[in-house]
């Protein structure tokens, strides 16, 4: 009895010490697996943490380069390496989700490459900047010596059309020593006052002034003889005819072409009217191109 009860002493003991082992080994076992699982709790949290980061600043990143390719396309510079960046950044968008933790690594790096481009593209912005401010200043100076050029242009037209102006007025003829008489049958020559019987044809002479700045060329010479109420004597059947004066049509009684040779040339129109003239005041005025170019009165009693 005295030997059994000892051998079952130790046989607990040992029982009891393998016991605790385990309980020791196991309670180790579940520690680590629970530092694991905290640690990889830890690791999932900073990666969905990285992970929404990232997805932030790529959306950040989109609206820059939408907004940095308006910016240049109007400075009139190349976005086609923004548009390609811009493609890329949206399919990065779409599948961010998908990704795990060494692609996110790998997203961020290029999303730095992104933010890189993204300040070159602000250099270039600025000095795209600075070359459309010059071509600015340039246009703006060229079109301020396009104005003047343009005022000087007008102002020479206007000084050649005034010169012009001068020049066609300069060039005017003018007729001189002018003289009207009434001749009879017998072709004897009157001074005003006339009788109406001494009135057989109505002569006119004058001589057309020197002008050295007219030019030497056909010239038709119209007379119109005036009643006392300003109205013209004509026969169509004796040469009479209508030219425009002051942009209005009037008849002229007798007509010329001549040869103008700045010669002060004499000139004689006679004109019978075929009926008596009423007594009242006349006017004969000398008329070319339209414009007068003598005048004189006469009288019939």
């Amino acid at each position: 009895m005295s030997e059994t009860t000892p051998r079952k002493n130790n046989k607990a003991a040992v029982a009891i010490a393998l016991l605790s082992i385990v309980v020791i080994v196991q309670g180790i076992k579940i520690y680590l697996d629970y530092k694991d699982k905290a640690a990889v709790r830890q690791e999932l949290a900073a990666s969905e943490e990285n992970l929404e980061s990232t997805l932030t600043r790529l959306t950040e990143i989109k609206t820059e380069l939408d907004d940095k390719i308006a910016q240049i396309e109007k400075l009139g510079g190349d976005v086609a390496e923004l548009e390609k960046a811009r493609a890329e950044v949206d399919v990065e968008l779409k599948s961010v989700r998908k990704r795990n933790d060494r692609a996110v690594r790998e997203l961020k790096d290029r999303v730095e490459g992104y933010e890189e481009l993204l300040k070159l593209k602000d250099t270039e912005i600025e000095k795209l900047q600075s070359v459309n401010k010059e071509l600015f200043t340039e246009n703006r100076s060229l079109k301020t010596k396009q104005n003047v050029l343009n005022d000087s242009i007008n102002r020479l037209a206007k000084n050649t059309d005034d010169l012009e102006s001068k020049v066609a007025i300069a060039s005017q003829l003018k007729a001189e020593n002018m003289v009207v008489l009434a001749l009879n049958s017998k072709g004897k020559e009157r001074e005003s006052p006339f009788r109406n019987r001494q009135i057989e044809t109505l002569k006119v002479e004058f001589n057309l002034a020197e002008n050295k700045v007219a030019p030497i060329e056909g010239k038709k010479i119209m007379i119109r003889v005036l009643d006392e109420n300003r109205q013209p004597i004509f026969n169509v059947d004796k040469g009479s005819g209508t030219f425009t004066v002051e942009g209005r049509e009037e008849f002229y009684t007798s007509a010329q072409e001549i040869l103008f040779d700045n010669t002060k040339q004499k000139l004689t129109f006679l004109y019978e009217k075929g009926s008596d003239y009423a007594s009242g005041n006349y006017t004969v005025e000398i008329f070319t191109d339209g414009y007068k170019i003598g005048s004189m009165q006469f009288s019939v009693k």
